[in-house]
């Protein structure tokens, strides 16, 4: 926050007390609105949360005598608007008074002093804007929720299609009989004696410097618990179960990790959820394999077929077939492709089908058939008495 904007905020209007008021005075107000508007008494209220920081801000400099003092004089010293004024001089823009921009008197380094001795108004304002400079206590800042992960199994179809699953979660929530309070039913959390509400407690260096540290008395939370909650124990947290519908895309892979964005744990005091990791297992098929977005499969044809050529049927992942025109002098194991019957691609369109070719010699044949073959290879000049095989060129 800017020192103008610091010094334009007004404390005691924010306590609802007086200039003069005591410190026994600030700190019954302060105790009260802490107590009114914490954020784990007022889940989901954005104002409250708001106004609760307010209170934080004001409480930790008019509590602190020395920093009060200064901020005090800063204000009188700059007439509470941002109008600078020389002590006795007229503020704002008229009487006297010369009007500066607070933003430019503190950029500039080793600018107008005042009084004797050196001291400016680093000097004057050096408590609050530094050692003394407010922020939003831990305890009372949104808080993410947990990231959650989880495992699903799918058919290969499915993989390949896409598919909505039920995926039942388990994960860190509010207590549901406490609310979140820590509290026993029928009772309250009070605001820590320690911090005062803050959840944070400073611990003097030495001169001006100042070191933070959460309370321990109540752990950060700015509030303590007399009569914990039976069933947190008074940890204000639980375990939440439910049912989520959740869309695993096309084209995913076996032990992908989709990531679904604020499906995880619930956050605290306003913060965001978490994040769901699903671990996609997919179960093999028994005809089809995938490379990339491409489906593959392997179909057998016969001697003639491969020799001569002809025309075989290959099924498709959706149930239908396609005809597939097999050429002359086809080798075993040559590959075909099938334009747009594959997976589908971020982009909505689809991979190819890869058909591969298997040459199946039959086990057991007849004579006639016998004679046929033997036929042929009189007719080729395959004897296989003249076979040599040299490592290079093949059989001959």
């Amino acid at each position: 926050m800017g020192t103008k904007e610091w010094l334009e905020k007004d404390f005691y209007k924010v306590l609802g007390v007086s200039k003069d008021a005591s410190a026994e005075e600030i700190k019954k107000s302060y105790r009260k609105l802490a107590r009114q508007n914490h954020p784990d008494a007022n889940r989901g209220d954005a104002k409250a949360e708001e106004r609760f920081k307010e209170v934080s801000e004001a409480y930790s400099v008019l509590s602190d005598p020395a920093k009060r003092k200064e901020y005090d004089e800063a204000r009188s010293l700059f007439g509470g608007a941002g109008g600078f004024r020389f002590p006795g001089g007229q503020g704002g823009q008229g009487g006297g008074g010369f009007p500066f921009d607070l933003g430019d008197i503190f950029n500039q380094q080793g600018g107008n002093r005042t009084g004797a001795g050196g001291g400016g108004l680093g000097d004057i304002l050096g408590g609050i804007f530094t050692g003394g400079k407010t922020r939003t206590p831990p305890g009372t800042r949104p808080r993410r929720g947990a990231d959650v992960e989880t495992e699903v199994s799918i058919g290969f179809r499915d993989a390949v299609d896409g598919v909505t699953v039920p995926l039942r979660m388990t994960s860190d929530a509010p207590c549901p009989d406490c609310s979140g309070t820590g509290a026993k039913a029928g009772t309250m959390p009070r605001v820590c004696p320690d911090c005062e509400g803050v959840g944070m407690r400073a611990t003097s260096q030495g001169g001006r410097l100042a070191m933070t540290e959460p309370c321990r008395t109540c752990r950060g939370r700015g509030l303590v618990v007399d009569n914990p909650c039976p069933t947190c124990h008074g940890s204000g947290r639980g375990t939440s179960s439910r049912t989520m519908q959740v869309r695993i895309p096309a084209g995913v892979y076996d032990n992908q990790r989709i990531r679904l964005r604020g499906k995880g744990a619930a956050g605290e005091r306003g913060g965001p959820s978490g994040d769901l990791y699903v671990t996609v297992h997919v179960q093999p098929d028994e005809r089809f394999g995938r490379k990339g977005e491409h489906l593959t499969i392997t179909v057998p044809i016969s001697f003639p077929e491969a020799a001569l050529g002809g025309e075989v049927t290959v099924p498709t992942l959706n149930g239908q077939t396609v005809t597939l025109k097999v050429p002359a002098g086809t080798p075993n194991g040559r590959t075909f492709r099938v334009r747009g019957k594959g997976s589908a691609r971020r982009d909505g369109t689809k991979g190819d089908l890869l058909v591969s070719v298997e040459v199946v010699v039959p086990e057991h044949l007849d004579e006639k058939a016998k004679e046929a073959l033997d036929a042929y290879r009189k007719a080729t000049g395959a004897d296989d008495s003249d076979h040599e095989y040299d490592g290079k060129e093949g059989v001959r």
